[in-house]
Order: structure tokens, then C-alpha cells, then sequence
């Protein structure tokens, strides 16, 4: 099994429609293989020739973009605490607003400052339906202060603070971010780079706010090879374990991959990281979970039989 060919967005490297400035210059701090980096890529195809703003919170973001007067992001981008991001773009889309000027106010934040820290503000902006595209990179751990567990932690992973891994599940952000009914939530699957570039379009398109969730690897903190990152994420995404779905005002689901439920897969996914090498964790001990939560998932989506793989 060949897991090293990856090509870049389906072969295609650049086109004249892309931005032409990098969003993530080089000289960046991000580590090798990082999924944020990767993430950021896309959205540069994704953004074309929109005026954005970037607002960023306390994460591996925060520290990428360098020391003040120095930036390694291409736009303007503003940093705040851990737990104001959302009010922060809030109050930028406002003045857009006033303005008259079509900028697209983007969050970018990990799961730490979205699942537990910015929680609060993230949720009272949702519930405004503030003009802001919200986008978790999720690492599955505070992954700049040290590799703690967050919320986001699946449960079995090794972290500084859980040392015999994390007893609890993985909290579902899509379905809690669903219940305010905004405009537009959804999963992404950086290893299926169409699914992920139609996603961020759509989501810069619409207005009022937005919520897309990354699956983002972390070498350092899933004790992981740099060159799987994305294979991970396939291999994921494959087995049931990460969904790949829309929702539409908090009421219409869409699946968009249908995974094929293999337990290969699945056992694979757990092999290549060894966080999850002390608890112990097979296919079988995440089975029963996963089916589950699928189970409940064509519910709300009305599909009962399953899709075209598209793996």
C-alpha cells in the first residue's frame, strides 16, 4: 500500500483563478506535516481574489504568524485571547458592514479555543447569526501548550494529562453548532481536496455565520510520521470514524462521502499513531460507537441506504 503519493489538490498545482500572494507565506513556525498548513493552502484557492480578514486566536496559528512587525499570513489578520475570537470577528464584520465593503471576516481556530475556551463566544455569535465564516482546525489537543487534552480528545488518546488515555468521548461539535440553526455547518476532509474546496467556496459565499470542522493532523501530538497526516484523515474518514456531512439551517443533512465501514481501516488508523498505543484501542473496541452515531446520522439525513463510496 502506497501512502506516500499524494498529489497536490488532484494534480493541479496552481491556476490563473487562485490568489496570487501565498495566505501562509514561508518561514512559518508550523511543524512538518502539520493539517493546518494544508488547510491553509486550500483556502487560498478557495479565497481567490475576496478581500478577507483573518481573525486568530491563542493557537498553533497564533504562533505561525511570527513577531510583530513581521506576519506570515498574506492578509490581514488579527490575534486575540483564547476566548474572544468570535466577538473579535464579530465587531471586524460589523465594520465591513458599515462600511459598504464586501470583505469575508474568516475565524480560524483550534479545537481548544473552540470546544472549551471560546465556546461561549463562538455560541453567542452563532446564535447572532453574525457574517463570519468560523473554521476549526481540529488537532485533537492544545497542541501549543504542550499536547493537553481538550474536548476534542477521542477517547483512548494519550495526552500530557491523560497519561493512560482519555476515558471520555470526543464531544460532536457539527451537531451542537447544528442546534443554533445557522446557515451552514459542516465537516471537512482535507484528503478529499473537490469536497473541501466546494465547501470553502460555498461557506465564503454565504452570509450570516458559518461553521466548517477540519480534521487536522498533528505529528507532534498524535506521534505520527509528517507524510501520513493526510492518509490518516483518509483512513479516518474511510472507517466511519470522521463523517463527512453538511447541514443546512440547523434542519437538512447531507452526507457527503460515504464511508465503507472497514475495520482495516479503522486498525490502521489507530496503528500509525502512537497515542493511542497504551490504551490499547482495536476496531472493535470503536465499532459499536461509530455505528451508532451513523445510525443516527441517516436519520437526520433521510438516507437509509447508503450512498456511492467515494473514497
Amino acid at each position: 500500500m502506497n501512502m506516500m503519493n499524494e498529489p497536490l489538490l488532484c494534480g493541479v498545482a496552481q491556476t490563473a483563478l487562485d490568489r496570487a500572494q501565498p495566505l501562509l507565506r514561508p518561514g512559518n513556525t508550523n511543524c512538518g506535516g502539520c493539517g493546518m498548513s494544508n488547510l491553509l493552502q486550500m483556502m487560498r484557492r478557495a479565497m481567490a481574489d475576496r478581500q478577507v480578514q483573518l481573525i486568530i486566536p491563542a493557537c498553533c496559528g497564533a504562533v505561525a504568524a511570527g513577531l510583530f512587525p513581521q506576519s506570515t499570513y498574506g492578509v490581514p489578520t488579527l490575534l486575540t485571547t483564547f476566548a474572544c475570537a468570535p466577538a473579535a470577528a464579530s465587531g471586524a464584520a460589523s465594520v465591513a458592514q458599515l462600511n459598504g465593503e464586501d470583505t469575508r471576516v474568516i475565524c480560524l481556530a483550534g479545537d481548544g479555543g473552540t470546544y472549551d475556551i471560546g465556546f461561549a463566544s463562538l455560541s453567542a455569535a452563532a446564535e447572532r447569526n453574525e457574517d463570519v465564516l468560523y473554521i476549526c482546525y481540529d488537532n485533537e489537543i492544545y497542541g501549543n501548550t504542550g499536547g493537553q487534552r481538550s474536548s476534542a480528545t477521542p477517547h483512548g488518546a494519550v495526552t500530557t494529562n491523560t497519561p493512560h488515555g482519555k476515558p471520555e468521548q470526543k464531544k460532536d461539535i457539527v451537531a451542537i453548532m447544528a442546534a443554533h440553526r445557522i446557515p451552514y455547518a459542516a465537516s471537512v476532509s482535507l484528503a478529499h481536496a473537490d469536497d473541501t474546496l466546494r465547501k470553502l467556496r460555498h461557506a465564503l459565499d454565504l452570509k450570516g455565520f458559518r461553521f466548517l470542522h477540519v480534521l487536522s493532523p498533528c505529528p507532534t501530538g498524535w506521534k505520527s510520521e509528517p507524510a501520513l497526516g493526510i492518509e490518516l484523515v483518509r483512513l479516518a474518514v474511510r472507517s466511519g470514524l470522521f463523517p463527512v456531512l453538511e447541514v443546512f439551517d440547523g434542519k437538512r443533512y447531507a452526507i457527503n462521502i460515504e464511508p465503507d465501514f472497514s475495520d482495516e481501516a479503522l486498525d490502521m488508523y489507530l496503528s500509525l499513531q502512537r497515542r493511542f498505543q497504551k490504551s490499547g484501542l482495536s476496531a472493535a473496541d470503536l465499532r459499536p460507537d461509530i455505528e451508532r452515531h451513523w445510525q443516527n446520522l441517516r436519520a437526520l439525513s433521510g438516507r437509509i441506504v447508503p450512498a456511492r463510496r467515494q473514497i
